[in-house]
């Protein structure tokens, strides 16, 4: 089926650009927001992180020589930095359980921060790229789709290793709450276990969809809108002018006198063409009348 009206073909490539710009601004804003999404997933886990780091630094600056001397007779894990942030965060994280936080450690002396299935694999990459400073990536947690940081944990203090180098040297009371089997062996420098922070993403990435939708809605109403007055347009200046223009061909070439005058106003093309086709009109219309006399 052929299109002969002009308005048909200005409409199909219209509807065309248009089906091709919706697609691909909605891909292309689909991915901004995604990313925009990790992005802040990214930030709060990092957030995160940084609370861990400022409890740890501030118990081994204001805490821990405070207690020095109970510790000669007395092992208290709250005086140990890397428990006071892991402390610190749970307290945090009750507030936010799809939330995770753990210093997930190969050969811990708290059974509870072994690193599980998930985190293995992260703790010896880590060891096996000593440059590597961060891992981030994404995982399916019990809740969804989170977002993961994981940052070494590297033995860069020699006093550690008296807890956490022999057994037999580390403080009967130590061994006394938590066995001598466990958390041992350490080595300066080595990297014995991972920060982990486990972050959601079903928040900010429902955020995006509905922001997403929106948009697309609104594009498509400004698409419609286009689509109504651009039609509006055509018909007012060009196909209504070239219809007209049209019918007064079509009586011309019959010979009709009383053919209807041209809309000769405007500056435009089909104002110019118009002009001339009355000026061919009036030229046919002498050359006839010389003829008949």
């Amino acid at each position: 089926m052929k299109i002969r009206s002009l308005a048909a073909k200005f409409n199909l490539v219209f509807l065309a650009v248009s089906v091709f710009g919706f697609c691909a601004a909605g891909v292309v804003t689909d991915a901004m927001l995604a990313e925009n999404a990790r992005e802040e997933t990214l930030q709060h886990a990092r957030l995160l992180m940084q609370a861990s780091d400022a409890a740890t630094r501030y118990t081994s600056a204001h805490v821990t020589p405070l207690l020095e001397n109970r510790l000669k007779f007395e092992f208290l894990p709250e005086a140990v930095p890397t428990f006071a942030a892991i402390e610190h965060l749970n307290q945090l994280l009750k507030a936010y359980p799809n939330y995770g936080y753990k210093q997930a450690t190969l050969n811990p002396t708290n059974p509870r921060n072994r690193a599980d299935e998930f985190e293995k694999p992260l703790v010896e990459r880590l060891r096996a790229e000593p440059q590597t400073a961060e891992l981030v990536g994404e995982h399916v947690a019990a809740a969804g789709p989170a977002l993961y940081v994981a940052r070494p944990i590297r033995i860069r203090d020699a006093a550690c290793l008296a807890c956490h180098g022999k057994p037999e040297d580390a403080p009967s009371t130590m061994r006394d709450i938590y066995g001598s089997e466990r958390g041992f062996g350490w080595k300066l420098g080595e990297t014995i276990g991972a920060h982990v922070v486990s972050v959601p993403m079903e928040v900010p990435l429902a955020r995006a969809r509905t922001l997403l939708q929106t948009y697309m809605l609104s594009l498509l109403g400004i698409f419609g809108f286009l689509f109504v007055a651009l039609n509006v347009m055509v018909h007012l200046f060009v196909t209504r002018r070239i219809g007209q223009l049209s019918r007064v061909a079509d009586d011309v070439s019959l010979g009709r006198a009383d053919a209807a005058a041209i809309d000769t106003r405007g500056g435009d093309e089909l104002a110019g063409l118009a002009r001339s086709f009355d000026r061919m009109r009036t030229s046919l219309n002498s050359a006839m009348k010389m003829l008949d006399e």
